[in-house]
């Protein structure tokens, strides 16, 4: 295979990579009704004055299937971290003791359930259309690459080949993984 189309490959299954991973770390902020430090760890915390993600000023741990602990390093960070949750739309309530912020996870009913697959689904086919977009950018460079002498039409037919193949893959991927989150979803 030739250097251009081997780069091509090479940058193509980056991209894809990276819409995946993407989706994958949306799809772990979503609440499944278990606690997992992932819900909250990206929140925006207003700390002194700068919003600041909570997994930087706080511990988080889930010691019980049903629980979230939060232990800022610094207690005055206590106070904007509760406000930061209940700003969010995690629909759950805090606990404070002044020192460490408790989160309850309460049980999905079943209308939220088939809210968060009906997102979970919206945000996999996002991830598909960045697929398709990457793909089609790939594409283009094959084209042009081939239009600028770089490969041959044959090299060039090579490569929407295994462009198109590195697109299935990946859309198979996001498939599984949708796949797998709804059912995390549903189970009760």
């Amino acid at each position: 295979m030739p250097a251009v189309t081997e780069t091509l490959r090479k940058t193509t299954d980056q991209k894809m990579k990276k819409a995946i991973e993407a989706m994958l770390r949306d799809f772990a902020a979503l609440r499944t009704g278990k606690a997992s430090p992932a819900l909250v760890e990206n929140l925006s915390v207003d700390y002194y004055g700068s919003p600041t993600r909570l997994r930087d000023i706080a511990g988080i741990t889930a010691p019980e299937p049903r629980l979230l602990v939060i232990q800022p390093w610094d207690q005055s960070a206590v106070k904007p971290i509760e406000k930061a949750i209940l700003a969010s739309n995690l629909g759950i309530s805090p606990i404070s003791d002044g020192r460490v912020v408790r989160l309850p996870v309460p049980e999905l009913s079943e209308e939220r359930r088939r809210d968060l697959v009906k997102m979970v689904k919206t945000r996999a086919e996002e991830g598909r259309v960045e697929i398709r977009s990457v793909r089609r950018e790939a594409n283009e460079s094959a084209k042009k690459a081939e239009k600028d002498g770089l490969c041959t039409e044959d090299e060039l037919a090579l490569a929407t080949k295994e462009i198109q193949k590195q697109t299935d893959e990946a859309i198979k991927e996001i498939d599984s993984q949708l796949k797998a989150k709804e059912a995390e979803l549903m189970q009760v």
